[in-house]
């Protein structure tokens, strides 16, 4: 995890015009700091992305993070030339970790996250990641581990690419999080995550729908996770 100041990140001049060829160059020869910077600038030039995050800074949550979809897709329609970085975005995942595993609970925290962001026209999908081995098997099919962490949680995803996350706290401090870097996801790469909880099925029916609306993507082969 690296902490940016967030008025600095959102208002960065230096990544207002990425493309496909600059994303690569920083993924080739930027420090993990630089790739972060760009990442963050990228993804906050998605008008949905800082609305949603300055909302939920002031919140209480326990800790969370906004992550999959919303972000590295930004980062795909940016490297596409797209001039709106909501494109193909379905909707807003919100991980956070609540160690009360009630349904009860968790249910207070998804109406307070969807509350606070009711006028936005946004579809955020608030999930308690301390709880998801409870329901995991009866939806997938397959029995799961209890994460450890949202870290733990941001690295179960069925992509590489897929595996990042920002948090904004009330002082302005910004947290990326990435598990495997940015170099997959500057590259236009779909990787298949070697640590996902997600079986193929999963990983060829998210490729099949990406690239139909990214065709830009270049998809590698499916291979059996090792393991978180």
């Amino acid at each position: 995890m690296l902490l940016l100041d967030y008025a600095d990140a959102r208002d960065h001049q230096g990544f207002d015009h990425l493309t496909a060829e600059s994303l690569r160059d920083v993924a080739t020869t930027g420090t993990p700091e630089d790739q972060a910077a760009a990442f963050a600038a990228t993804v906050l030039r998605n008008p949905s992305v800082p609305a949603v995050l300055e909302r939920l800074a002031d919140l209480g949550l326990p800790p969370w993070y906004l992550t999959a979809g919303s972000l590295f897709q930004t980062v795909w329609n940016a490297a596409a030339g797209r001039a709106d970085l909501s494109a193909g975005i379905r909707d807003h995942d919100l991980f956070f970790f609540d160690e009360d595993t009630s349904w009860e609970a968790e249910d207070v925290w998804i109406k307070k996250c969807l509350g606070a962001v009711a006028d936005l026209g946004v579809e955020l999908e608030p999930r308690n990641q301390a709880r998801v081995h409870i329901w995991y098997e009866s939806k997938w099919g397959k029995k799961i581990a209890p994460y450890r962490d949202l870290p733990d949680a941001i690295s179960s995803f069925a992509a590489t690419s897929c595996c990042v996350g920002l948090s904004l706290d009330s002082g302005g401090k910004l947290a990326v999080h990435s598990t495997h870097g940015f170099a997959d996801l500057f590259n236009l790469v779909l990787r298949p995550n070697p640590l996902t909880v997600a079986p193929q099925a999963v990983y060829e029916a998210k490729a099949e729908r990406w690239m139909q609306e990214w065709p830009q993507l270049t998809k590698l082969p499916w291979e059996e996770p090792t393991g978180r």
